[in-house]
């Protein structure tokens, strides 16, 4: 027989079996699980039963269950078993229910123990029923209706089943929250409004500012509240709740953000702007603080132009002349726009003035009319010269008198003014006078055939007439710059120059004065060269001037350079110029002076002095034989003989360059030293510097002898000197020194560490006391012998 487990409870078990063919009735006993082999108590089914139970067990006790089919003499069939727990007590009744909001209920309860989990049961009068699984205390009952009252019991639950349901008690949810909805009619007032709540008696609403502290509480029995004395521009957060006839409040709502509409703009002022050709209406407001979030403003004006703007400025454009406009600025933000401002009536500039008309009133004045225009304050006439000066002239009438003078193109132009600013640039009058009389005229002779005249530019003049004329000849020049140059004119002549402006519009101007000028001196010929020494050359010319100062010229040229130059100053036609330098090849030329004038050059002969010798001389000895002499520039010179003489001999070498390498050198002796130069062309020039003394001679026969306490005796061949020798004994960890005087032919080195090899070097000292630098060097193994200096 097969058998199962249908359904449990504390004190019942219900069971569920096979039917068996051939049973007449069937058995049911139980045992506990512990001792299933002693029944504690049966129940009899007959044949066509196959569900029973078996009541009076207890709670949470492990049973053990078996189904027998028996014949008619009550003989075993077939046997089945089946092994169950019986479910826990019946619970004690929930301790406490409260409401949590309009559809929770939050249920407290006391554990049972061997309950693995519990079922609450809620039920209401119109039908309602539902089981909802807890595991613990307390427990959350969702998905209710709104302000719907309840009926709640308990039951444990094992792996068994479930305990009877306890008795129940009764709840009530909370009434639902109002759904709000706000708005900002003004900029410090709020409305807020509901739907009504079913069964509410009352509405709280609670309002709270921003950033601050501030939280307002309103109660009504209406659905809708207006809240005025709010802070204008500001965000409010708002939320609700209703009371039931209990004096229950109900379920909070959610909050909802309003804010105020901002502050209406205050301080407006508007003022011109421009912008290239073009005019606006700058709109300038004060920005209101405090305020939250963005706010829009909006610019309007009754000449159909508006502007948007975040900050606190707007540029209506574009705008004319002569209008008038009314404008308001208005601020909005989520809420709304605010009032507008109060109006600002605002005049635009005023248009130019037309119709200009000039009239010569006498001379040297110029009266400018023209005609008045609306909203205009006051004029102002702009009176621009052609050389871009500028003059003005203000006016609360239509004219305005200046003074005009000649040589000028006048153009003239009238602007309006009032609060807003000035007019547009209008008609613009052209007006030229006669051209003026050239000022800071400059003659001057360029050459002896030419003469310049220069003048600052007459105003007005478009062309210029220059004349000039002497007792035989006129010449003409026509330009239209300030500038002519009068050629193949007679040297050393007066001529009377003249210069007339003209212009197109006003013809030309006879009355300028005259300018008298001579033209420069003829230059000098037959220039001849009288050289009297090497440095004073006499020079004479043929005189062919009416009366001129006479300048000889004798300047250095080509390759020898430039800027070296002398002169001589005289009336006559002869003069010397001394004091020639070396090196130099001189070009000599007579220029005649007339007044301020020069006359050309006369034509150059050259001259050319002996080379120079050079400034400084060096003689370096480079070895005991061998010494390098250099010298410094020597102007002129090409080639140079360098010579080194003495009482045992002498060097000499012959170079273009500035140094020479000289051998065969005596150490230890005095020698003459002399230079000559040569120039280019074989001119010669001797040469005597101070004399050179080669070093002291080396000394050789160098030897090593060993003393006590690691001492060494460095010995040499006398020399028999007048120096001074040191000995330097360098080796890779210790160096020594020592000195011997003159007329001394060793000298001991103290101290020496053996074991080393040094490199020892010994010269004289020359009178400066520096050591010759070129003596050979020898290397020596210095050995040791125990601890002392070995051989």
């Amino acid at each position: 027989i097969q058998v199962s487990v249908f359904s449990t409870t504390s004190k019942t078990v219900i069971l569920r079996w096979s039917s068996y063919s051939g049973a007449t009735s069937y058995k049911v006993s139980t045992a506990l699980s512990s001792s299933p082999n002693n029944p504690i108590a049966f129940v009899m089914f007959g044949p066509n039963t196959v569900m029973g139970s078996i009541s009076s067990l207890s709670q949470d006790v492990a049973y053990t269950f078996t189904v027998e089919a028996l014949s008619a003499n009550q003989t075993v069939l077939s046997s089945g078993s089946t092994k169950t727990s019986t479910a826990p007590d019946m619970m004690d009744p929930i301790r406490t229910v409260k409401p949590k909001d309009s559809s929770t209920l939050m249920v407290d309860f006391n554990p049972k123990t061997g309950a693995t989990s519990y079922v609450i049961r809620v039920e209401n009068t119109n039908g309602f029923f539902r089981e909802d699984s807890a595991s613990s205390s307390p427990a959350e009952i969702k998905n209710l209706n709104p302000y719907t009252e309840y009926q709640l019991s308990i039951m444990a639950v094992n792996d068994a089943g479930r305990s009877q349901p306890s008795s129940h008690v009764e709840a009530k949810t909370l009434l639902p929250p109002p759904q709000l909805s706000t708005s900002s009619p003004s900029n410090d007032s709020i409305i807020v409004t509901w739907a009504p709540v079913s069964d509410a008696v009352l509405y709280t609403v609670f309002m709270y500012k921003f950033a601050s502290n501030t939280l307002e509480k309103y109660n009504t029995t209406n659905t809708n509240l207006t809240v005025t004395g709010l802070d204008a521009g500001s965000l409010y957060v708002i939320k609700s709740l209703a009371w039931d006839p209990e004096g229950r409040d109900g379920e909070e709502s959610l909050y909802v953000n309003q804010t105020t509409r901002p502050p209406t703009p205050s301080s407006v002022n508007v003022s011109v702007v421009r912008s290239n050709s073009l005019a606006g209406l700058a709109v300038y407001w004060k920005l209101s603080q405090n305020v939250y979030d963005t706010v829009d403003y909006h610019v309007t004006s009754d000449q159909n132009l508006n502007c948007n703007s975040t900050s606190s400025s707007c540029t209506l454009s574009q705008v004319g002349c002569g209008q008038v406009h009314t404008v308001y600025v208005t601020a909005s933000n989520k809420a709304g726009p605010s009032h507008p401002s109060s109006p600002v009536v605002f005049i635009t500039f005023p248009c130019p003035p037309e119709s200009l008309t000039l009239v010569e009133s006498s001379e040297g004045n110029c009266t400018l009319t023209w005609n008045t225009v609306p909203y205009a304050d006051s004029y102002e006439a702009f009176v621009k010269k052609g050389d871009g000066g500028e003059a003005t002239c203000n006016s609360t009438r239509n004219n305005c008198t200046y003074q005009c003078q000649c040589g000028y193109t006048y153009l003239m132009s009238v602007l309006a003014y009032n609060l807003a600013g000035s007019s547009p640039e209008g008609t613009i009058l052209n007006y030229t006078t006669v051209p003026c009389c050239p000022e800071s005229v400059s003659v001057s002779a360029v050459s002896a055939d030419t003469l310049e005249i220069t003048w600052t530019a007459s105003r007005g003049a478009e062309l210029y007439q220059t004349r000039a004329a002497d007792n035989s000849e006129v010449v003409l020049c026509n330009d239209t710059a300030p500038v002519c140059a009068l050629s193949d004119l007679r040297c050393d002549s007066s001529y009377t120059v003249s210069i007339t402006p003209c212009s197109e519009i006003s013809g030309c101007n006879h009355a300028c004065k005259s300018h008298t000028k001579d033209t420069a001196p003829c230059m000098p010929t037959d220039l001849v060269l009288d050289p009297k020494n090497s440095s004073v050359v006499s020079v004479s010319w043929k005189p062919n001037n009416r009366a001129a100062n006479y300048t000889v010229s004798a300047e250095s040229h080509g390759e020898y350079g430039q800027n070296v130059g002398r002169t001589c100053t005289t009336s006559g036609n002869r003069c010397d110029i001394t004091e020639l330098p070396c090196g130099s090849s001189f070009k000599f030329s007579v220029m005649a002076t007339g007044g301020a004038r020069r006359s050309l050059p006369s034509f150059s002969t050259f001259l050319e002095t002996d080379p120079c010798c050079p400034v400084n001389l060096t003689v370096d000895q480079v070895t005991q034989a061998m010494s390098n002499v250099s010298w410094s520039h020597a102007k002129a010179a090409q080639s140079f003989i360098t010579s080194l003489t003495s009482r045992r001999g002498h060097a000499r070498c012959h170079t273009q360059d500035s140094h020479c390498l000289m051998g065969c050198i005596t150490c230890g002796t005095n020698y003459t030293v002399t230079v000559e130069t040569f120039s280019t062309t074989g001119r010669a020039t001797n040469c005597t510097y101070q004399g050179f003394s080669s070093s002291p001679c080396c000394p050789s026969g160098i030897k090593l002898y060993m003393l006590a306490s690691n001492s060494l005796r460095v010995y040499w061949r006398s020399t028999a000197s007048s120096h001074s020798t040191t000995v330097e004994m360098l080796g890779t960890s210790s160096n020594y020194t020592c000195t011997a005087s003159a007329g001394e032919n060793s000298c001991i080195v103290e101290n020496i560490q053996c074991g080393d090899v040094y490199r020892l070097v010994v010269a004289p000292l020359t009178a400066k006391g520096s050591k010759v630098p070129f003596c050979p060097y020898r290397l020596y193994s210095v050995t040791c012998l125990g601890s002392n200096v070995g051989t």
